[in-house]
């Protein structure tokens, strides 16, 4: 049996089966951080968006914009929501499936997350306090990424990149 010959694609080739520029706002799939702590994964999280057809919903704090723009490796205009009331602008989503990522019962597992069939907002909390007790009242369905190392949950950037893959269903 030989040795099959493996090529990595190039970049012209990832542009021509690529869309040729960046998305204004698709608004079918928002991930949102609204409580975040660190700035790098607001960063991390917007190359994510990119990469899947999502958009970012962050709250107006003063730090946000740098940690972004400093995040941003593509560099390009992406999707981002400005939020200045994250309970009030959870409890506006009307015809929105408002998804947690959060340790709770009744959670579904990672790998049982059904692909986002209509528009759907991933929440995510706070690294150190997860999503405060009166949002999560505002949930539809609450999310859980299974570990088995251990670490008690995975940072806001990980966690919400590997939800955002799944109910983008391209993994």
């Amino acid at each position: 049996m030989s040795a099959r010959s493996i090529r990595a694609s190039s970049r012209r080739d990832l542009r021509r089966v690529r869309r040729p520029r960046s998305h204004r706002c698709w608004d079918h799939l928002i991930v949102a951080p609204l409580w975040p702590l660190h700035g790098a994964n607001l960063g991390t999280l917007l190359r994510t968006c990119d990469a899947v057809g999502a958009c970012l919903a962050v709250p107006r704090h003063s730090w946000v914009p740098e940690a972004l723009a400093r995040g941003n490796t593509l560099r390009s205009r992406s999707c981002v929501h400005w939020v200045n009331d994250p309970l009030r602008w959870l409890a506006g989503q009307e015809h929105t499936h408002v998804l947690g990522v959060e340790l709770a019962e009744d959670a579904v597992r990672l790998a049982d997350l059904s692909l986002a069939r209509r528009r759907t907002v991933a929440v995510l909390g706070h690294e150190q306090y997860g999503i405060p007790p009166e949002a999560l009242d505002l949930l539809h369905e609450v999310v859980e990424i299974p570990m088995i190392g251990t670490g008690v949950s995975l940072n806001v950037a990980v966690a919400g990149s590997l939800v955002l893959y799944k109910l983008a269903g391209m993994a």
